[in-house]
């Protein structure tokens, strides 16, 4: 073996876009599923308002239904101080992931703040998460360009990335959320922020179209630009809006880890097990979508 790939899978991901709610017991249940399969890296939570994300009001109860972690890790994503009250005072939870964008329209949409008032913000978050025993996760969202026309470049995303070691956070993740970035520009971006940072702590979050070609090539080009943490979605649930492609979803589980393995890597889960749980997936996103 080649060795450990940290894979997150993402069920909040997945599942905040879905018009219907999904019962807290039906949540739980696949997510205990997950657990006993092997997943253990799980972002399974949000902390923001159910008035923008209605999916994730029932957060702390799923999260209380939960075994707790044992060395596994919970993730919930957090948008402002309120999310991080929240998250602070949940049960079983070991990081929140907090999502800063390079581009500042999407910055702005997203949370409501400019990129540089969310500068102090992640320094608060990073203080607050280490007092209360938290792990702080940034997703670089727009990390391979953005629809709207805002300057980027490969420079800016390696300064981004840069500043955030700088406050001392951690672990990074740069994220497709524009859902078009090629196996060539992942390979660039990555390998240019490797080079200046290191791949200790560096993630990627990708979005594709369902064809295993091509998801194949976006994971060799990670595994080849020396970054060991993937994220994606059973069945490659969890759309891309961004995208202007329907068919863009998150990168599907059932494909990357036995590529992963075909490659010398292991995800700790148990591959017998994909088949099943990408149906449970597809059936949740078939009941609860109209």
């Amino acid at each position: 073996m080649e060795g450990r790939v940290a894979y997150v899978e993402c069920p909040r991901d997945a599942w905040q876009g879905l018009p219907r709610l999904i019962p807290t017991a039906e949540k739980v249940a696949f997510l205990r599923e997950l657990l006993r399969a092997g997943f253990d890296h799980l972002d399974l939570a949000s902390f923001v308002s159910p008035k923008w994300v209605p999916q994730m009001a029932d957060s702390e109860e799923v999260l209380k239904l939960l075994p707790p972690p044992a060395g596994r890790d919970y993730l919930a994503i957090v948008a402002n101080e309120r999310g991080m009250e929240r998250a602070l005072a949940a049960a079983n939870l070991t990081s929140v992931g907090y999502p800063f964008s390079i581009s500042e329209t999407f910055q702005q949409k997203n949370t409501r703040r400019s990129i540089e008032d969310s500068w102090p913000l992640v320094a608060d978050m990073l203080a607050r998460a280490r007092s209360g025993g938290l792990e702080l996760v940034v997703y670089v969202s727009m990390g391979f360009g953005n629809p709207y026309g805002d300057p980027w470049s490969v420079e800016m995303v390696v300064d981004f990335v840069g500043h955030l070691r700088a406050l001392g956070v951690r672990r990074v993740a740069v994220a497709d959320t524009y859902g078009v970035a090629d196996a060539e520009r992942i390979y660039e971006v990555l390998t240019a922020v490797t080079a200046a940072h290191g791949a200790s702590g560096l993630g990627a979050h990708l979005h594709s179209r369902p064809d295993p070609d091509e998801v194949r090539a976006k994971v060799d080009a990670v595994l080849s630009a020396g970054v060991r943490w993937l994220e994606g979605a059973l069945a490659g649930v969890g759309g891309c809006p961004f995208a202007g492609d329907e068919l863009v979803g998150n990168l599907p589980t059932e494909v990357v880890l036995p590529h992963l393995e075909q490659r010398g890597f292991s995800s700790g889960v148990r591959l017998d097990d994909l088949d099943r749980l990408s149906a449970a997936a597809n059936r949740l996103r078939s009941r609860y979508a109209v």
